[in-house]
Parts: structure tokens; sequence; C-alpha cells
């Protein structure tokens, strides 16, 4: 699963990852600059939705470079399913369900 974007007024789609992740719920921060996205490991199928899998929070500039992670946790659908950035853009915020002692 990778993720791709079209640009207005009926442009061809623009493939923006090209990994061995599955790539999910993409959402730009409020300035349109970059992108904060859900990255799951390759084993996981793409057409499913377990619960409890190791997932990476990744970032990226909204013209497309390579990702850079910028968290680790357990979780998947519902980590990261709305737009979740602060109104700056400094901070986002997901939810986690990796226990912490």
């Amino acid at each position: 699963m990778e993720l791709l974007r079209r640009r207005p007024v009926g442009s061809k789609p623009e493939q923006l990852t090209d990994d061995d992740f599955q790539n999910w719920f993409p959402h730009f921060s409020p300035d349109g600059q970059w992108i904060v996205l859900l990255s799951c490991l390759p084993e996981v199928p793409a057409a499913e939705h377990p619960f409890y899998k190791q997932v990476y929070i990744r970032k990226m500039s909204a013209e497309g470079d390579r990702p850079r992670d910028i968290a680790y946790l357990y979780g998947r659908q519902g980590a990261i399913n709305a737009p979740s950035c602060s109104p700056d853009g400094k901070r986002i915020a997901f939810v986690s369900n990796t226990v912490v002692e």
C-alpha cells in the first residue's frame, strides 16, 4: 500500500511513497508543507486492520521525499485516523496501545 496524490484539475495521480511498508492515513500539516502518515510493517496484510501491531508514525515533505520515522508504537486502526496536527503544525497527536511501565 503506497500513498498517491492527485493535484487539482484532473491531473494524473503521483505516487508519493515507494517502500516495503503499508502506508496509511496521510494527514497534511496545517500549512500544507508536510504529511504525517502511519506505516505498518510489510507482513501486515494491506486489506486487514488488525489490532495491536507494530507501526511507525512517519513524516515527509508534501512534495514526496522519503518519509522519516518520528514515533514507533503498537496500534493501527485509530492511531491517527483524524487530522492530528496542532494548529501551528509543531506537534501531532496519536493513540498508542503501548504499555509503559
